[in-house]
C-alpha cells in the first residue's frame, strides 16, 4: 500500500474510533509493518499540523487519537456548548502529583507522603479518570494499587509520563513495593 493510501486509513481509523488507537491495530487493519503505518500516521501528524487544520493527531504513548485543534477550542466550546472539567483542588493536584511520580502507588504510600488522608483527593481522582486501579499490593491488607490514565495524559498534554518535568524525589525515594499481582484489565 502506498503511503498516501496509508494515511487515508490512518485517518479514516482514527476519525471513527474517537478514543486512543495503539499503533498496533492501525498496522494490523491495514496489513502493513507497524513502522510503516508509525511513519504514515506521522507524516498525517505533520500535515495536520503544518496546514495549520483544525484538527490535530496525539501521540499517547504506543497510541493516536484524533482530536480538535486547540487553537479551535473556543469554537468548539460554542459550537457544542461544552462545560469545562471542573478544576483541580491542591489537595487532588498534590495527591495526583505523587501518583505521577511514584506509580504504582498505594493510598498509604501518597498520605505517607502528603501527611495527610488522601481518600478523598483519590476518589475524586477515579472519578475523574485521572487515575485508575492497578492491581494490588501483595502485602498483608493487600491494599490497591493506583496509576495514570491516558485521561491524564490528554488533560496536560503529555504523549508518555517520560515527558513529565524532572522533580527532586523526596529523601525517601521510591520505596521498593513488594511483589505485585496486577488484575487483568477488560
Amino acid at each position: 500500500m502506498e503511503q498516501t493510501e496509508l494515511e487515508r486509513v490512518a485517518e479514516a481509523i482514527l476519525f471513527a474510533a474517537g478514543e486512543p488507537v495503539e499503533l498496533e491495530r492501525i498496522a494490523m487493519a491495514a496489513e502493513c509493518d507497524p513502522d510503516e503505518a508509525e511513519q504514515a500516521v506521522r507524516s498525517l501528524m505533520d500535515r495536520l499540523s503544518y496546514e495549520r487544520r483544525g484538527i490535530r493527531i496525539l501521540r499517547l504513548e504506543y497510541a493516536y487519537q484524533m482530536c480538535s485543534s486547540g487553537e479551535m477550542s473556543s469554537y468548539v466550546t460554542r459550537a457544542l456548548e461544552t462545560r469545562k472539567p471542573p478544576r483541580l483542588s491542591s489537595a487532588q493536584l498534590e495527591t495526583l502529583t505523587v501518583i505521577a511520580y511514584y506509580q504504582p502507588a498505594t493510598r498509604a504510600y501518597i498520605e505517607q507522603i502528603r501527611g495527610v488522608d488522601s481518600a478523598y483527593s483519590v476518589g475524586a481522582l477515579l472519578n475523574k479518570h485521572l487515575i485508575e486501579e492497578c492491581g494490588r499490593l501483595n502485602v498483608p491488607g493487600r491494599p490497591i494499587l493506583y496509576r495514570t490514565t491516558p485521561d491524564f495524559l490528554r488533560t496536560f498534554g503529555l504523549e508518555s509520563l517520560d515527558e513529565l518535568p524532572e522533580i527532586e524525589k523526596m529523601q525517601f525515594g521510591k520505596q521498593e513495593l513488594p511483589q505485585q499481582e496486577e488484575e487483568t484489565e477488560s
